[in-house]
């Protein structure tokens, strides 16, 4: 199939690979500055794991179906690439229940009842000053580093001189982030609420040597230069729609269906050979980026792939008819679930989940979090839904690597296992299970879907399920990155994706980065 037949030109400035959300911030970039553009998807819509569906069958429900909560997209690129798009805060940042002498209780944090909350759990002010000061030291750092994650690398001695706080970059860069809890921190559901931003995603214990746990927590508490966690207004799709209008509205070329089977490459201009439902074509580029994993990008090319990366997840949809009523009667079940809901996350029990998975064996105690999207932004429901007072949960489990899941109906059956028990650990601080609050599909069925590392790996091609495509990085050079951290050993093969460096998350930084590294800027 000539590529002509297909496209309106022979040879593109730049031809991306893949239409998420990373390729079309780099897509719209280039073609702003003036760049041929052509995105080639292979799925039959662009997006990637950033969209929203209706996934319960004649039910008016949208819901962010992978990708839920937004922090780490910088302003900067929603306002130079005009995205009409918005984020709304969420008033309570995370609520924890816990019983404590057999009386149901919890830890709210977020407005102005995070000291009460704090001293009516732990019976003084000592965990709540403790907590002020440890984010203090964090909002500054993340303030100091946030900013250079849109420019080129800086040396690790010249993030470090930008920080400006040696006990800080100690505690986020040098060592096990679980020795910075434990030393500030004395109480055990605290220090779990601290170390769930290290583990979204991430299978490693509180003092794993890799420091992959503190990557995460780096990525988790850096966004905007806050760490707030964001609901997108309209759901996850919202933003890559936008994303697409900005990028055809510049005058990019974007084509679903069409799937990039390999890229070959000279070093100064490029073919990529695709495949569609009719047959198979290759079009020329002078430059090619490629939105996919570091794996992919090796298999387009020909080479050897990096090491597996395995993902560690179970993400949850469900559509209730009603919000779940609480043991701790001390807090409004809107309010609870308005932020991040955490279940069996206290330290130790993070500690002995990651232990059990590591042994091969799903955790006992299957951790997770929660949070009700629709409270902030009813939109995603439809009208009559909506009145009818309708809401939506997410629920994203920790310490699940896909090494858990076995391949054909084992699988399913170790899916459901798993799920089983999360939702056994959330109705232990309910007043009712929340099975009976589950609204049902038109044919009868229940509104919840659940997705193991091994399901996004086979509907997304994350490599082993991993929402990260694999282990985070420092955002700093470190002597094999090139000057913007998406370069590879081809001068014009770019990778555009969540495996850059400072990738990871629904941010578009590698998009941005990969587009000003093309530019030469």
């Amino acid at each position: 199939m000539p590529a002509a037949l297909e496209f309106s030109r022979d040879v593109y400035d730049a031809v991306v690979v893949g239409g998420g959300h990373n390729g079309l911030v780099a897509a719209a970039y280039l073609a702003r500055a003036g760049r041929s553009v052509l995105v080639l998807e292979r799925l039959g819509r662009t997006g990637g794991a950033a969209i929203s569906t209706r996934p319960f069958a004649g039910v008016d429900a949208r819901l962010s179906r992978y990708s839920y909560l937004v922090s780490l997209l910088p302003d900067t690129i929603v306002r130079e690439l005009g995205l009409r798009f918005a984020v709304r805060k969420r008033t309570v940042s995370s609520y924890t229940p816990v019983v404590r002498g057999g009386r149901p209780t919890g830890l709210l944090v977020g407005g102005d009842r995070t000291r009460d909350s704090f001293a009516a759990l732990t019976g003084s002010d000592r965990e709540y000053a403790a907590w002020e000061a440890f984010y203090g030291r964090i909002r500054t750092a993340a303030g100091r580093i946030f900013p250079t994650l849109t420019g080129p690398l800086p040396t690790r001695a010249e993030l470090r001189a930008r920080v400006a706080d040696d006990a800080t970059w100690r505690m986020l860069f040098e060592e096990p982030i679980g020795a910075a809890i434990e030393r500030h921190f004395t109480d055990d559901l605290v220090r779990g609420v601290v170390l769930t931003d290290a583990l979204i995603g991430t299978f490693a214990g509180a003092r794993d040597p890799s420091l992959a746990q503190n990557r995460c927590f780096l990525y988790h508490v850096v966004g905007g230069g806050t760490g707030d966690w964001d609901v997108p207004v309209g759901g996850m799709g919202a933003l890559t729609d936008a994303l697409a209008d900005a990028a055809r509205g510049a005058g990019a070329e974007l084509v679903t269906g069409h799937e990039a089977i390999r890229i070959d490459t000279d070093g100064e201009t490029a073919e990529v050979a695709f495949r569609t439902r009719d047959g198979e074509g290759r079009v020329a580029a002078r430059q090619v980026l490629v939105n996919a994993s570091p794996q992919a990008l090796a298999g387009l090319l020909g080479e050897t792939p990096p090491a597996p990366a395995e993902g560690s997840q179970l993400k949850v949809n469900m559509l209730l008819r009603r919000l779940p009523r609480l043991r701790d009667r001390a807090v409004d079940p809107r309010q609870a679930f308005s932020g991040t809901f955490h279940v069996a996350e206290g330290y130790a029990q993070l500690e002995a989940a990651h232990q059990q998975a590591a042994a091969g064996r799903l955790p006992l105690a299957p951790p997770s979090e929660i949070y009700c999207h629709s409270l902030a932004d009813p939109s995603i429901l439809g009208p009559e839904l909506a009145a009818r007072g309708y809401q939506t949960l997410t629920l994203f489990g920790l310490h699940t690597p896909a090494r858990l899941f076995p391949a054909g109906a084992a699988h399913d059956a170790t899916r459901d296992a798993l799920l089983k028990a999360t939702l056994a650990e959330l109705d232990a601080h309910l007043d009712e299970p929340i099975a009976d609050c589950l609204a049902v599909d038109a044919e009868g069925r229940p509104c919840i879907e659940a997705k193991t590392p091994l399901d996004l790996e086979r509907e997304l091609r994350l490599p082993g399920g991993h929402i990260f495509h694999r282990d985070l990085s420092f955002p700093y050079a470190d002597g094999t990155t090139g000057r913007w951290g998406v370069e590879t050993a081809h001068p014009n093969v770019l990778l555009c994706g969540a495996g850059a460096v400072r990738g990871g998350g629904v941010s578009g930084i590698p998009g941005h980065n990969a587009a000003m590294a093309a530019l030469g800027r």
